[in-house]
């Protein structure tokens, strides 16, 4: 069941968010990364993981959740 919460946007910004210690580097808030490898479904239940940069396949799996797990391992790798 999808709950949607991939589709929710971040709050708007509050006056909190003025204070010079959010305004700090370190503290703050990054702007999300762009994802280095991509799902694709390549054939009847048969799904490649694709390095985005490059277009090579890294990898491959049958089940679909089993391929979006490598995709993570393999970002969380680099």
């Amino acid at each position: 069941m999808c709950t949607l919460t991939h589709f929710a946007q971040p709050l708007a910004p509050t006056s909190i968010s003025a204070s010079p210690m959010l305004r700090h580097p370190e503290l703050a808030p990054r702007s999300p990364e762009l994802p280095r490898f991509q799902v694709i479904l390549a054939g009847n239940a048969f799904f490649h993981i694709k390095e985005i940069s490059t277009g090579h396949v890294r990898g491959f799996r049958v089940d679909h959740n089993e391929a979006c797990a490598l995709a993570r391992a393999l970002e969380a790798m680099h």
